[in-house]
């Protein structure tokens, strides 16, 4: 199968730079799989297409601020680090920026001292590893003291609202450097429409990684490897999800994140099962969906595994049909920009 199946040309005035006042106010493309038909909304309308005994399943990842800038200890050049994880030693593994001018030992000053990084040894997967030295907390400086990590498609200055917008309202688990930004559209208001109709949600986590703005650069789409990401569903989540299904209510993940975790633990029963762990589950047309009924997600970038597992969910020609219809209808693209529910 081939990667151009998955390519389409977006204006560059379409991908959103900023999250729009309200959150709720966003765009809805609801895409209906046994129809084949498309319409629009606003995203506070979603409990109007869901049902009462229909379950909403959500990633409750934290994004932490990954992005610190600095400065050589010894030329005083800057330096900018993007944090990707932390491992069970306490070093982090991360992508340093002109990494290959930093030697190995190196020492990086960030605000005003209190925080000290020391750049050093690559991984396997030209990461390099950080060790943070100071008095304190690591985690409490790297909060304070870092930002946002924005996609490289938005191309402005990191502003101070960001480091709420880009987070969900719901959002509890350390561990994320990209939004699951699905979730981003959710507000109290419409949380509260959803229980009035009898719509409950259940959370699961899954750590977003940087691998999930990467484009596929092979030619055949079988030949990528993906990325892989740490989920967690705890035994009670998968409970409620398997009572969900036996009484015929439908299971809606809210972003890619969440249906490669439940996809990644159903059993041969058809049943979800409690799970902590690594998923590198690639999903693109051909895929049998067995845990997910309806998804939420947002549109994503051409020749990405995102795209792809729209496609493999709602079918590549209905997929295309109603990206080329929300570029005509101007919609906004991308983490900043609208939803679509397909169902």
């Amino acid at each position: 199968m081939k990667i151009s199946l998955f390519d389409y040309d977006l204006p560059e005035e379409l991908i959103a730079q900023f999250p729009l006042p309200k959150r709720d106010e966003s765009r809805l493309m609801v895409l209906d799989r046994r129809t084949e038909t498309i319409s629009h909304h606003i995203f506070s309308q979603l409990p109007d297409f869901l049902n009462n005994g229909d379950l909403l399943v959500m990633n409750n990842t934290k994004v932490i601020p990954a992005r610190l800038i600095g400065k050589k200890e010894k030329t005083g050049g800057n330096v900018e680090i993007l944090l990707l994880s932390v491992m069970a030693n306490g070093l982090w593994k991360a992508l340093v920026k002109h990494s290959s001018r930093i030697k190995y030992g190196s020492k990086v000053i960030f605000g005003d001292g209190r925080l000290t990084a020391r750049i050093l040894d690559k991984t396997e997967s030209q990461e390099r590893l950080i060790k943070f030295e100071t008095d304190g907390d690591p985690k409490k400086l790297i909060e304070e003291l870092g930002k946002p990590p924005l996609p490289p498609y938005i191309k402005r200055e990191i502003e101070p609202e960001d480091k709420e917008r880009y987070q969900t309202i719901y959002a509890k688990e350390e561990g994320a450097v990209a939004a699951p930004t699905a979730g981003l559209h959710f507000t109290e208001a419409v949380f509260e429409n959803l229980k009035v109709k009898g719509i409950d949600r259940v959370e699961i986590t899954l750590h977003v990684g940087l691998g999930t703005f990467q484009p596929v650069k092979t030619e055949n789409v079988e030949d990528h490897i993906i990325h892989e990401e740490i989920f967690s569903i705890p035994s009670e989540v998968a409970k409620r999800i398997n009572e969900t299904r036996s009484k015929g209510g439908k299971i809606v993940a809210v972003g890619t994140t969440t249906v490669r975790a439940l996809e990644s633990s159903i059993d041969a029963n058809g049943e979800i099962i409690p799970r902590s762990g690594a998923t590198n589950i690639y999903i693109y047309p051909g895929f049998k969906f067995r845990a997910v009924d309806a998804m939420i997600t947002n549109f994503h970038l051409p020749k990405s595994t995102l795209i792809m597992l729209v496609c493999a969910f709602a079918g590549r020609d209905f997929v295309m049909r109603a990206y080329h219809s929300a570029i005509k209808e101007k919609y906004r693209f991308y983490s900043y920009g609208d939803a679509m529910l397909i169902l």
